[in-house]
C-alpha cells in the first residue's frame, strides 16, 4: 500500500486510467470482431458481394478506424500497432471486393 499522500493519489489517478484504457481497447476489439465475422460471412457465401454489402463494410471499417486513431491519440495503442490493425483490415476488405 502506497504511505505518501501523493502515492495515494498516483494509485488512484492509475486505476481510473486503466478502466478507461481497458474500456477503449474492448471497444475497439468489439468493433474489429464484427468487422472480421461480417467479411467472413461475405468470404464464405457463394454469392458476389453487392454494392449494399460493400457499403456496409466500408461503414463499419470507418467506425474501426475512427476508434483506432482516438485510441492512439490518448495513448492506449501504439501507432504502428493501429497502422498495422487499420492495414489488415484494409486488406482483407480487399479481398473480398475482389471475389
Amino acid at each position: 500500500m502506497p504511505m505518501t499522500q501523493s502515492a495515494r493519489k498516483a494509485l488512484k489517478q492509475n486505476i481510473k486510467k486503466r478502466e478507461r484504457n481497458l474500456a477503449k481497447s474492448n471497444h475497439i476489439k468489439k468493433l474489429m470482431k464484427d468487422l472480421n465475422t461480417f467479411l467472413n460471412s461475405l468470404e464464405k457465401s457463394s454469392k458476389k458481394v453487392t454494392a449494399e454489402n460493400k457499403k456496409e463494410a466500408y461503414a463499419k471499417l470507418s467506425e474501426v478506424y475512427q476508434a483506432v486513431d482516438k485510441a492512439v491519440k490518448k495513448g492506449v495503442l501504439k501507432k504502428n500497432t493501429a497502422a498495422r490493425k487499420k492495414s489488415n483490415l484494409a486488406q482483407k476488405i480487399n479481398k473480398i471486393e475482389k471475389k
